[in-house]
C-alpha cells in the first residue's frame, strides 16, 4: 500500500477510513465501475469521480455509485459537483462522509458570508464568486460551498460561477498536482474564484471611468449609477475581503497540518493576487466617495446658477409689472374723471358752467402729472 500523504488539512498520516459494502449475490459478475452505466443522471449532480494517484478511476452517475467505487479502491478521492442539491441529496451526503450538521444546515440555507470552519477532519469553506455582466453592466454574485475532508471533496453551487468544470479538467491535466490530494482541489477552486475577480475588477474601473465623464458631461442620470455602482462595490467588498480570512486561516495551519511547501506557495500566491484585489476594490469605494462630493458640489452649482436666473427673471419681470402698473393708474385718473362728467344728468353740477370742460381737462393733468411723479420717485418709471 503506497505511503499516507501529509496535508495542510487534515492531521499527518489521516486518511479516509475504508468501509467495506458486501455486494449482494445476484449470481451474476461483478460490473467495473470506470464502465458501470446506470440510468439518467440526476441534474443537480453537475459531476461526480473517482480519483486514484490523480487519475480518474470512475464517473459515477449517482451519489450511492460514487460511494460504492470510493469503498472499493485504496487512497482513492471523490470529488462530487452539486448544483442546489436538494435535502435529500445534502443528507445523503452528511451521512456518508460524516459531516456537522452546522455546516449541512449553512449549505441548504445558502446566503452565507465567506468563511471557513473546521469540524473534526473536515473543513467547511464558503466562497463568494463573482462575475461582470458586460451587457447589463452589473455584477453577478454567487455562492459556493465546500466540504473537505480525508478522500473527499464536495463542492455545492448557488449561482452560476465560478466555473468548476474548468477547475476539473485543469487538475485532470496534471495528475501529480491532483494526486496532492483534496487540499489541492481547495488550492485550484481559491484560485479559479480570485482570478474571476479580475474581469469584474476591470469592468467596475470601466464604470467608473464612464461615470467621471458623465458627471462633467452634466448627465442628470449619473448620481442614480454612482449610488448603484457604489453598493456592487460595497457588496464586492463583502466577498472579497473575508476571503483574506479564509487564506490565512489555512496559512495558519500549515506546521501544525504538515501542509507541502508547494501547495504552501501557491496559496500564498493565491493570498498576494486577492491582496491586490482587496486594495483596488477599496481604491474604487474611496473614488466614489469623491465622485458622489463633487457631482453634489456640481449640481449644487448648476441650482444655484438657476435660481440666480430664475431672480434676474423674476426681477425683470417685477420691474415691468411695476411700469404696466404705473402707466395703468395714470391712465385710469383721466379715465375716471371724464366717466364722472360723461354721466349727463340733469342736475350735475359743473355741466353748464362756462369753464366746466376746462376744469375737467386740468384735474385730469394733475392728476397724472401727480400720479408719475410719485411713480418716477419710487423708480418705477
Amino acid at each position: 500500500m503506497p505511503a499516507k500523504r501529509r496535508t495542510f488539512l487534515l492531521p499527518a498520516g489521516l486518511t479516509r477510513r475504508r468501509t467495506h459494502i458486501a455486494a449482494p449475490d445476484t449470481g451474476e459478475p461483478a460490473t467495473d465501475p470506470a464502465t458501470a452505466t446506470a440510468g439518467p443522471p440526476d441534474s443537480r449532480l453537475i459531476d461526480s469521480a473517482v480519483y486514484t494517484r490523480g487519475h480518474r478511476y470512475a464517473s459515477p452517475n449517482s451519489l450511492a455509485e460514487t460511494y460504492q467505487c470510493l469503498h472499493e479502491q485504496d487512497e482513492a478521492m471523490a470529488w462530487i459537483g452539486l448544483y442546489r442539491p436538494n435535502a435529500d441529496q445534502i443528507a445523503s451526503l452528511a451521512e456518508e462522509f460524516k459531516l456537522h450538521h452546522l455546516a449541512v444546515e449553512d449549505a441548504i440555507t445558502a446566503h452565507q458570508r465567506p468563511k471557513l470552519e473546521r469540524y473534526g477532519d473536515t473543513l467547511f469553506v464558503v466562497l463568494r464568486a463573482a462575475r461582470y455582466d458586460d451587457e447589463r453592466e452589473e455584477v453577478e454574485f454567487s455562492e459556493l460551498h465546500l466540504f473537505i475532508g480525508p478522500g473527499f471533496v464536495i463542492t455545492v453551487r448557488h449561482g452560476e460561477a465560478p466555473d468548476l468544470a474548468t477547475v476539473r479538467r485543469r487538475m485532470e491535466a496534471e495528475p501529480e498536482m491532483l494526486a496532492r490530494g483534496p487540499e489541492a482541489v481547495l488550492y485550484a477552486i481559491l484560485d479559479q474564484v480570485v482570478d474571476g475577480y479580475a474581469p469584474v475588477v476591470s469592468g467596475l474601473e470601466n464604470d467608473i471611468d464612464e461615470i467621471e465623464t458623465e458627471v462633467f458631461g452634466g448627465d442628470p442620470k449619473v448620481s442614480r449609477r454612482i449610488y448603484e455602482l457604489s453598493r456592487e462595490v460595497i457588496e464586492f467588498q463583502r466577498a472579497a475581503r473575508p476571503l483574506l480570512g479564509v487564506l490565512n486561516a489555512l496559512s495558519t495551519g500549515f506546521a501544525k497540518y504538515g501542509t507541502e511547501e508547494e501547495l504552501q506557495r501557491y496559496l500564498r500566491d493565491v493570498a498576494d493576487h486577492l491582496t491586490q484585489v482587496v486594495e483596488r476594490v477599496d481604491g474604487f469605494r474611496h473614488l466614489l466617495q469623491n465622485i458622489l462630493t463633487v457631482n453634489a458640489t456640481l449640481v449644487n452649482q448648476q441650482q444655484n446658477e438657476e435660481m440666480r436666473s430664475l431672480t434676474a427673471a423674476s426681477y425683470e419681470q417685477n420691474e415691468e409689472i411695476k411700469k404696466i402698473s404705473s402707466w395703468a393708474a395714470i391712465l385710469f385718473a383721466p379715465t375716471l374723471i371724464g366717466t364722472v362728467y360723461g354721466m349727463n344728468f340733469e342736475h350735475m353740477p359743473e355741466l353748464k358752467w362756462h369753464f366746466g370742460y376746462l376744469f375737467a381737462i386740468v384735474l385730469m393733468g394733475l392728476v397724472c402729472t401727480g400720479l408719475y411723479l410719485i411713480f418716477k420717485r419710487r423708480n418705477w418709471l
